[in-house]
């Protein structure tokens, strides 16, 4: 039987699990920031083949570039859109400041390439997936994606999304690299974790496809990552090349359903992993390099016609074999549209023109990669963006509004493990100690609620210990088995992974938060002093402690 046949009924049954979703990945792309009115396929296509048309080589090679953004102002940007007239830019904490002064910077950054070339208008993109990953210092923190997934609800993935989205679009960013749709199967996973919803690949896919719903109606283009799966690795891809050693029957089973469901909902971009599967291509190559992976399974298998871009070209899972020229051509001729950050613009571009010119990619190939990012320009509105108002984007920052969407998500996402004795909730008028990762912020949000807390075990009715990869890290373990010695319960908030409990199988009672956030912590307090009931369900499994998928107690 081939792939593809075997493909087919997977995609049927995720079919009906998006069909809440497919409106949302089409929905508007309108914001309260930057971005035009949405356009409908037909009208996008019409109106990318008329830019297409204006553009010259130099024009279509650079949009397949996405670079590093410089400094805080237009001008330290200047150059490099005139030289290469990228498709887009991404954004990193070092260039961003308050909300007006982002607003500025995108206003000037679409003014500048408004001028060069063919002056079609640039994705500005950053990592704004919450939690861990969220490059803007000002603005509403959610908790990590596992929180998400422990809250069951698409409502919550929803909520982030948009209150994200409405961020973003206010300072002109109108693309995020989020959600992340890796299961996380791999417990000792160094770079996926928290950032996964979960090791269910159905739940991963119904959030990850309402994240994405959300962005795109809130005018900011999703990217789904990182396919073909980066979840059951143990090396992470900025520093090494992962081998991920299973069949294609595991893969289909394990990492292929979040994909799967974004793609059946119309999802407007997915990213490439820098990762060798050689169930899928046997050749070496990581999938970001492989005609195999996306031009093979992705868009001849699974179907889609949307923009792929690359994860980030300058990470060493993709520059082991190759120079970094001879990796952006290799990626074009993979099928990837985007190229993410290469180390060298002048190399890649170069090199990828010069293939152009030799017939090494086809002119064809090259208009096919330009038409798809230009249709996703259109619509999604960027091609009609305005200027931003960079005084009413402080106003979106501080809204009271998000800030409870988070701290909601937050409560809901708490899971109580164990809890020996009835050691939660502390009882009114006890002295609770709080140590270890968060405890100032733990300890502040229980005297909120009217809980009398020291810092010393000595005399405690209840010792609090944070952590935070306690697995790994001997000296959290101690704190704990010191806080055991004085004799009170202990109760362990883990703010990573749940896997801590691996480590620490004798605790009196266990929250998990899966995230180090301001609200999260908070979320953890109001759980000990009994204002939260904890109903979070787990998103893993536990290895070695008998704790499974959807385990959770509650007072």
């Amino acid at each position: 039987m081939s792939a593809l046949r075997r493909l087919a009924p997977l995609g049927a049954g995720l079919l009906l699990l998006t069909t809440a979703c497919t409106s949302g990945a089409d929905g508007p792309g309108g914001g309260d920031g930057g971005s035009g009115p949405p356009a409908t396929d037909a009208e996008a296509a019409e109106r990318a083949e008329a830019v297409l048309g204006e553009m010259s080589l130099d024009d279509k090679v650079g949009q397949l570039l996405v670079l590093n953004a410089a400094g805080t102002t237009p001008d330290e940007n200047a150059q490099a859109i005139a030289d290469y007239r990228p498709g887009g830019l991404i954004y990193f904490p070092e260039n961003l400041g308050s909300p007006a002064e982002i607003a500025e910077l995108s206003n000037g950054l679409q003014e500048t390439a408004a001028g060069e070339g063919a002056g079609v208008p640039l994705m500005l993109g950053v990592d704004q997936e919450q939690g861990m990953v969220a490059r803007l210092e000002e603005g509403t923190r959610f908790p990590d994606a596992m929180a998400v997934g422990a809250t069951r609800d698409t409502g919550q993935a929803e909520a982030l999304a948009s209150a994200t989205a409405a961020e973003l679009s206010a300072v002109g960013i109108n693309l995020d690299y989020a959600p992340v749709a890796d299961v996380n199967t791999d417990a000792d996973n160094p770079v996926i974790g928290i950032r996964s919803f979960g090791a269910d690949p159905g739940l991963v896919g119904r959030m990850a496809s309402a994240e994405a719903g959300a962005f795109a109606d809130g005018g900011v283009v999703p990217v789904v990552k990182h396919f073909p799966g980066h979840g059951d690795t143990g090396t992470d891809s900025h520093t090494g090349l992962p081998v991920i050693e299973k069949d294609r029957a595991d893969w289909e089973r394990d990492d292929l359903p979040p994909f799967a469901e974004a793609v059946d909902a119309g999802v407007d971009a997915i990213m490439t992993a820098h990762v060798v599967m050689p169930a899928l291509d046997d050749s070496g190559e990581p999938a970001t390099l492989s005609p195999e992976v996306i031009d093979g399974v992705l868009r001849d298998e699974l179907g889609y016609d949307g923009v792929v871009t690359t994860d980030a070209l300058n990470m060493e899972g993709v520059r082991q074999t190759h120079d970094d020229g001879e990796v952006a051509v290799r990626a074009v001729e993979a099928g990837a549209d985007q190229l993410l950050m290469p180390p060298d613009p002048e190399a890649a571009f170069a090199a990828v023109r010069s293939a152009v010119d030799e017939g090494r990619i086809g002119e064809d190939r090259l208009d096919a990669s330009v038409r798809r990012i230009l249709e996703l320009k259109a619509k999604r509105g960027i091609l009609d963006a305005e200027p931003v108002d960079p005084d009413a984007a402080a106003e979106v920052f501080s809204s009271d509004d998000t800030a409870a969407a988070a701290q909601g998500l937050a409560d809901a996402s708490v899971t109580m493990l164990r809890n020996e004795g009835g050691a939660l909730p502390v009882d009114e008028g006890a002295r609770v100690a709080v140590q270890g990762v968060g405890a100032e912020e733990i300890s502040a949000a229980l005297e909120d609620l009217g809980v009398r807390t020291t810092g010393t075990a000595s005399g405690a009715d209840l010792v609090v210990v944070g952590t935070n990869g306690a697995r790994g890290d001997a000296e959290q373990r101690r704190a704990v088995e010191q806080a055991a010695s004085g004799g009170a319960p202990v109760a362990v908030v883990a703010q990573g992974t749940p896997y801590d409990l691996q480590a620490l199988p004798d605790v009196d009672a266990y929250l998990a938060v899966y995230s180090s956030v301001p609200v999260s912590r908070t979320a953890a307090a109001r759980a000990v002093a009994g204002e939260v009931d904890p109903k979070g369900e787990l998103p893993v499994p536990i290895p070695e402690t008998g704790m499974e998928y959807g385990d959770g107690l509650s007072y």
